[in-house]
């Protein structure tokens, strides 16, 4: 199973090198297409996992201004 991150930059936020910093301490990795980033789960989460990990990444972007969205697939 994979968690889909898209990003959504602002002029007034971080550099988006600051972000892609930040989320690849949380294990994600940069990817080019559809998504900005994917991390891939060893077994299948549940959902308060899903949600501890979103959690995660808004502590790991806050104060960057930007916006994030998940997929999980």
């Amino acid at each position: 199973m994979k968690t889909y991150v898209t990003i959504i930059f602002s002029s007034e936020g971080a550099k988006p090198s600051e972000v892609k910093n930040r989320l690849l301490e949380l294990g994600l990795k940069a990817v080019r297409g559809s998504y900005d980033f994917v991390y891939e789960w060893d077994k299948e989460p549940d959902i308060d996992t899903l949600l501890w990990f979103a959690d995660k990444i808004q502590e790991a972007l806050k104060g960057t201004d930007v916006m994030f969205s998940l997929e999980t697939v």
